[in-house]
């Protein structure tokens, strides 16, 4: 049942990392992306798509570049993080007879 979260998670995590990276070296390319992150291009191919269309980068003729929406993004990253381990803490410390009220 948690494997979807899993796996999505994963996947967020790659989208952070490419912000990331994007942020430190834009405007840059698929290839030096791949390259730096150690992944296939076709996965920071759709990272970048994904990414394109939530508004965290752009492309441009040298490469994929970071917006301001980026940038708060990884600014309040630690605090949205904290939010969602608090999420989870309390799922995991809940009794069986406790999730009737969720």
């Amino acid at each position: 049942m948690l494997q979807k979260l899993l796996n999505e998670t994963e996947l967020v995590g790659r989208h952070l990392e490419v912000i990331r990276i994007v942020l430190a070296n834009q405007p840059i390319g698929i290839m030096k992306l791949s390259e730096i992150l150690g992944i296939p291009s076709h996965r920071v191919r759709y990272s970048l798509k994904v990414l394109e269309q939530l508004g965290y980068i752009r492309a441009s003729p040298s490469g994929a570049v970071a917006t301001e929406k980026a940038s708060e993004l990884i600014g309040n990253l630690d605090e949205e993080i904290d939010s969602l381990i608090k999420i989870l803490d309390s799922i995991r410390k809940k009794k069986s007879g406790e999730f009737h009220n969720i």
